[in-house]
């Protein structure tokens, strides 16, 4: 069981290493942002050292905001996000489709997915399903070729349950898509209000629990990141509470498998 260094969000990437050690956390997922510890091979070992929780995986940066972190240019920073995990000794990559602005990147990024995973032949390149984004009545998709990775086929994936709620998607029903490709789970749940939520599990009406549950029947052999919004926690008191909660939650039915048909 890993905590995503985004749930601690306000707080920084060190402070995730500190909580992730204190409530019983197996490892860390990095997500690769603007604090410029997230991007330091040196700093994140550190840290994984002084507090004996190893990163386990690494989330590229993929987001809006971290369209700068390291290069403009995406290929060079999923190949440095590469060689963070290599560094690091995790075995997962998360990334996510390209946006449709991205047409250079959009327009050749199964190949050159296929080549960087050449490149660094001990990790599995996560593709995550994302959602569409709604606004004012509308709806609109800015990932191209879609949100839904197994739409377009890739050897690995990352599970979003808070994303399935805001894309109105049957996780279970994605996770069967998914496949023996299923590498990397992020738990979180939604409402299904069309935003993406990232509530403690048990808070919304994702099938978390069932889709836990399912893991060892399908054959899952990667890691489950708890990937949660505690910004708007009033204390620290409040963020460990939320966090050991959806710790506890995952141990208790990873621990309870039920066969699936998968």
């Amino acid at each position: 069981m890993l905590l995503s260094s985004s749930s601690v969000f306000p707080e920084r990437t060190a402070a995730a290493f500190q909580l992730a050690a204190e409530l019983g956390y197996d490892g860390l997922e990095v997500m690769v942002w603007t604090d410029a510890v997230s991007q330091d091979a040196g700093a994140l070992r550190g840290l994984a050292d002084h507090y004996g929780t190893p990163v386990r995986s690494v989330h590229a940066p993929c987001l809006l905001v971290t369209q700068r972190v390291w290069s403009p240019d995406p290929w060079e920073r999923l190949r440095r996000a590469a060689e963070l995990a290599e560094t690091l000794a995790a075995p997962t990559v998360v990334v996510h489709p390209p946006f449709t602005w991205q047409r250079d990147y959009a327009r050749n990024f199964a190949d050159g997915l296929d080549k960087v995973a050449g490149e660094f032949g001990g990790l599995r390149f996560a593709v995550e399903n994302m959602y569409p984004v709604r606004m004012a009545g509308r709806q609109f998709v800015p990932y191209v070729p879609g949100w839904d990775p197994t739409e377009a086929g890739y050897p690995s994936y990352t599970l979003d349950l808070s994303h399935c709620a805001a894309s109105h998607t049957d996780a279970l029903a994605m996770a069967d898509r998914m496949g023996a490709g299923l590498a990397h789970v992020h738990l979180g749940d939604g409402t299904g209000e069309g935003r993406d939520e990232h509530l403690v599990p048990g808070r919304g009406g994702q099938p978390c629990a069932e889709l836990l549950r399912s893991l060892a029947g399908r054959g899952f052999d990667g890691s489950v990141a708890v990937e949660v919004t505690t910004r708007g926690a009033k204390s620290r008191q409040v963020r460990e509470a939320d966090l050991r909660e959806a710790l506890a939650f995952a141990r208790q039915h990873l621990s309870t498998p039920s066969p699936v048909d998968a």
